[in-house]
């Protein structure tokens, strides 16, 4: 039975571009799915059909058992959207935003005022309430756009790239928020290149790159298509390189690789921490110095590189849209799906 948020070959063009190139989605209930991809990867027009703000050239979407192309308004009501710009007005309050979002899904006037203080007050913008929204920072309408979005209860919300922008703190905030709602029920399609995010928040996560899922899986399962981990050894004397490396060889899997400025070599292993006690022993047992060793796991940064060709960017989509291709990006590696 399909989840909460489904899509099946979605296909979108804007002229000779495909932003959307067969996308296919599953999320249950309840869950988060983090949607990571470079800058003209889909995410944002990806979101965008979902919640009915565009139509697909083909394919199929359902949110919330609702059939997106056949029922809009339907699905509208179902969902909560926050984009990647704060959607407010800045010359109405921080009270007023909200009861006006009230007051459009039809609520009555004394139940939109309650929901926004209640909302303002989760929020932590009870005290800037009265004030006018342009006098807001950037993170306080970050998490006023958050709260109207979240003013009918939706059972479902997507959020396109939310904390970009925020500083630490106002980050960690909205997303222990986040967790809050997902906790309650509410399920999440998250867009974010803040590969850290992803990694603390979604169950599951799709990387988008030309229109095209080109992996899913857990987080742990997409480390684990990179090459598992990898034990790191700086030797505090130049000469010890040749013995370490000889040490290294017989633990690892595939080449040690060495780097002669740093005295760094590094190798491919499995056994964990288990495993880097005993090359301290051997290295120990020849004699060998060390400045420093450490078992390391491969980050969602490693996975991004290795699906993709190059690092994630952190600045958001020009104005929310789906650029051109970059032209000389890399291309994407076929990776092959982790087992359900």
């Amino acid at each position: 039975m399909p989840g909460a948020i489904y899509a099946e070959g979605l296909v979108k063009t804007f002229g000779d571009v495909r932003a959307l190139d067969g996308v296919d989605l599953d999320v249950p209930e309840g869950t988060v799915l983090g949607l990571l991809g470079p800058n003209g990867a889909g995410k944002t027009t990806t979101v965008r059909v979902l919640t009915t703000l565009l139509r697909p050239d083909s394919g199929k979407a359902v949110v919330a058992g609702i059939d997106v192309l056949k029922h809009p308004n339907e699905v509208r009501r179902a969902i909560g959207l926050s984009g990647q710009f704060a959607a407010v007005d800045e010359y109405l309050t921080g009270r007023e935003n909200l009861q006006m979002v009230g007051q459009l899904y039809q609520m009555k006037a004394k139940a939109a005022k309650a929901r926004a203080d209640e909302l303002l007050e989760r929020f932590n913008l009870s005290d800037a309430a009265d004030r006018t929204a342009k006098t807001y920072s950037g993170g306080m309408r970050r998490r006023l756009d958050l709260a109207a979005a979240l003013v009918v209860r939706p059972p479902v919300m997507f959020m396109d790239e939310p904390t970009t922008g925020l500083d630490p703190r106002n980050r960690q905030q909205l997303w222990g928020i986040i967790q809050e709602l997902v906790a309650g029920g509410t399920t999440l399609l998250l867009t974010t290149q803040y590969l850290e995010e992803a990694d603390h928040l979604a169950h599951d996560i799709c990387v988008v790159d030309h229109g095209k899922v080109i992996a899913r899986g857990t987080s742990d399962q997409l480390k684990a298509q990179t090459g598992g981990e990898r034990v790191e050894v700086v030797v505090h004397e130049r000469d010890h390189m040749a013995d370490a490396r000889a040490v290294l060889a017989g633990f690892g899997k595939g080449e040690t690789t060495i780097e002669e400025h740093t005295r760094k070599l590094t190798v491919l292993v499995s056994g964990g921490a288990k495993l880097l006690a005993e090359v301290i022993r051997e290295l120990d047992g020849r004699g060998i110095e060390i400045d420093d060793i450490a078992l390391r796991r491969p980050t969602l940064d490693d996975v991004f590189i290795s699906l993709t060709g190059h690092a994630a960017e952190l600045a958001a989509e020009e104005n929310g849209e789906e650029p051109v291709p970059e032209k000389g990006r890399r291309a994407h590696k076929t990776v092959k799906e982790p087992a359900k």
